[in-house]
């Protein structure tokens, strides 16, 4: 009788799921956590773990693969000095234009850069995995968490708070030193094309774009139990992906730059959401926790939305300010900007805006209920009640 009735209950919506996702990567900080069993991975061997995309999981593999063009560009290195090193692409950024001062060298783009990237996909797999593994979950369980699925979300927005505090304040000190500073936009178009880069840009572009697909990859293989905004997410890194390589061929680094500021210091914010909530939970104040999270908004409000509004009112309204004789398109001499291409790139800065604007909408609704029902932690959706317990947990429910 009691399972008839089960199958009666209505559905929560979509939104709604989404809403009271616990391992939702903005909203779940301020939720309950339920429990989930999880899988412990462990290394088949290093074929088998390439084979099987384990080496995304399992920081001895990724680390195994990262030693090998190391230990071979420093065996050519001292062996072969006299030539050009055929490893040094993986490590390094390369393709250093001649003639460019030695204190402040300049460098284009290259084949060689796609080395460059896929050896640090690799590197941030590892890096991911040391971090969550091996730092924030050892803190996590130091702090006197039990749970291993708030073990898994200190480390995943302990890793996010890491990542995207340094790669925010990198931007924004390679961006002090461009003439888009602060947001100047009209520096995005005047002498295009900007196909010279100082070495600091060029790596901070190469090393977002590894950073990305890593992300995707982990997304699209199913590597990571999916969350309810899975679509979302996918949609997000794929025109993220899309925007990054595109102003990277067609020489908008500029504009590329000031889009990753905008988005990277956000999430460093929210990635210390967790842990801030986590006390106010202990404690009690859910006010003051309903305060907290009305100043993430206004972080997020600001950068993810004020911001990005200016670039895109940019693209609409100072495209012409590009030179006459770079609105062609010459690709051989780095010149892109023929007229439909201000549509190419609004159309994915759009695109981000709007996936931003779901999640924005999302958040405000969140913050709606804890102000005007008092409470900022939601009930668990009918999907969390039916989730398995780990085996750490089934024992304390049965005692």
């Amino acid at each position: 009788m009691a399972k008839s009735q089960s199958h009666n209950r209505p559905r929560a919506s979509s939104l709604q799921q989404l809403e009271r996702d616990p391992a939702h990567h903005l909203t779940g900080s301020f939720l309950a956590q339920s429990k989930r069993r999880i899988e412990t991975v462990h290394s088949q061997g290093l074929w088998k773990d390439i084979l099987n995309m384990q080496w995304m999981r399992v920081p001895s593999s990724s680390f195994t693969l990262l030693t090998i063009p190391f230990v071979l560009y420093f065996n050519w290195h001292f062996l072969a000095s006299g030539h050009p090193n055929p490893f040094e692409p993986f490590i390094f950024i390369t393709h250093k234009i001649p003639g460019t001062s030695p204190n402040n060298p300049l460098y284009q783009k290259g084949y060689n850069d796609i080395l460059f990237v896929l050896y640090y996909i690799i590197f941030w797999s590892f890096v991911r995995q040391v971090l969550v593994l091996h730092v924030f979950q050892p803190f996590g369980r130091w702090w006197g968490i039990r749970q291993q699925n708030k073990l898994d979300r200190v480390g995943e927005q302990g890793y996010a708070l890491v990542y995207f505090g340094l790669s925010g304040a990198w931007g924004l000190k390679i961006m002090q030193e461009l003439p888009t500073w602060y947001y100047n936009t009209e520096g995005f178009w005047i002498d295009y094309p900007h196909w010279r880069m100082p070495a600091q840009l060029k790596a901070f572009y190469l090393l977002q774009t590894a950073y990305w697909i890593q992300q995707l990859l982990v997304l699209v293989l199913g590597l990571e139990k999916p969350r309810k905004d899975f679509r979302e997410l996918v949609i997000h890194h794929i025109v993220t992906l899309w925007l990054v390589c595109w102003s990277y061929l067609v020489n908008l680094t500029f504009i590329g730059n000031a889009i990753f500021v905008s988005m990277d210091i956000p999430d460093a914010v929210f990635g210390t959401a967790p842990q801030a909530t986590k006390l106010m939970n202990y404690m009690q104040l859910e006010r003051v926790k309903a305060v907290a999270f009305l100043i993430f908004i206004g972080v997020w409000s600001y950068f993810r939305h004020w911001l990005n509004l200016i670039i895109i009112k940019s693209v609409w309204s100072e495209f012409h300010l590009i030179p006459q004789e770079a609105q062609q398109w010459k690709p051989s001499e780095g010149i892109w900007m023929v007229w439909w291409m201000q549509y190419q790139v609004l159309v994915p800065i759009v695109l981000l805006q709007m996936v931003q604007l779901f999640w924005y909408f999302l958040i405000w609704r969140v913050f709606y209920r804890a102000v005007f029902q008092a409470k900022l932690d939601d009930e668990r959706s009918d999907d969390e009640g039916d989730e398995e317990l780990d085996g750490h947990d089934l024992d304390e429910k049965e005692e």
